[in-house]
């Protein structure tokens, strides 16, 4: 009987997945040096550690989520929940709660070096659409109609994102949005594979955020733009871009992109031009792009 159970709870514990709280860089390193249960000297062997763990458990067949541990968010959250900060009990708990809510991604076998870059930029993305999110959603109603402007903004965006995809021409399609203020610039990026039948796949998440930032330009008349690049086996690599101009995308001409790219922003000096690459107008969007009519 003990046997069996012995092997029944070794069964249950392949099946429960777990949650690494990682703090990825040597300044949050050292933040957390402070609590003496932290018992971690060195940030290269710590990392050391963490990797040889998540092989180990890979190779138990158990799943493991990796989460961005910052020191300040787990400072905050042990005095709102009346924990002591030095225990690793909390560190625990805080790390349960990231997996509820944080930036997280999942381990599968890759090396910390890949790793760490794609939580980091997981990091970044959900501070952008948490921050995008709280800006359109202060934006109040419009006083000529009482429309919410945060979201006809947004539904604005999904709107032209959607005119953008579906005029494009085939390929594999890298979209960047940048919006300058405010009060902080803003750039999102979302990538668009085209499947069998020649629709665009988009991640969700991504297309959630880059519609945020594109909407926050549109409702606020930002400053700011819209720049596609489509790659197709074989051929030059296409170049499109638009500016955010009122309630809309304003086209740029095909000289207007090449000097956007060829053109160092800091200097204004000249830079050569890709090999490869062809500078064109975008592909007209209909009267989609600046509609007539009532603008928030």
């Amino acid at each position: 009987m003990a046997h069996t159970d012995q092997t029944m709870r070794r069964v249950l514990h392949r099946e429960i997945a777990g949650t690494i709280g990682l703090l990825t860089d040597e300044h949050d390193f050292r933040a957390m040096r402070r609590y003496r249960s932290f018992t971690f000297h060195d940030h290269a062997a710590y990392l050391r550690q963490v990797e040889a763990l998540l092989k180990a458990r890979t190779a138990q067949g158990t799943h493991t989520t990796i989460a961005l541990f910052d020191p300040e968010e787990y400072a905050d959250f042990c005095t709102a929940a009346g924990l002591d900060a030095d225990a690793p009990a909390s560190r625990a708990r805080f790390t349960a709660e990231l997996a509820a809510h944080g930036p997280t991604v999942p381990y599968e076998g890759q090396s910390l070096a890949e790793l760490l870059p794609a939580l980091v930029d997981e990091a970044v993305r959900q501070a952008t659409r948490e921050y995008t999110a709280g800006l359109l959603a202060g934006l109040g109603s419009c006083a000529t109609c009482g429309e919410d402007l945060g979201r006809a903004a947004f539904t604005r965006a999904s709107r032209l994102l959607r005119r953008v995809l579906e005029t494009a021409p085939p390929g594999s399609r890298h979209l960047v949005c940048s919006v300058s203020g405010p009060p902080h610039a803003l750039v999102s990026v979302l990538l668009a594979d085209e499947e069998i039948d020649g629709t665009p796949h988009v991640d969700e998440t991504e297309a959630l955020e880059f519609t945020g930032v594109l909407a926050l330009g549109l409702a606020t008349h930002s400053p700011g733009g819209l720049v596609m690049r489509i790659s197709t086996p074989g051929g030059p690599d296409r170049i499109h871009g638009w500016r955010l101009r009122g309630y809309g995308l304003d086209p740029l001409t095909a000289g207007e992109v090449f000097d956007a790219y060829c053109t160092d922003v800091e200097s204004g000096d000249l830079i050569s031009p890709e090999s490869n690459v062809d500078y064109c107008a975008p592909p007209d969007l209909g009267d989609d792009h600046q509609p007539p009519g009532h603008h928030h």
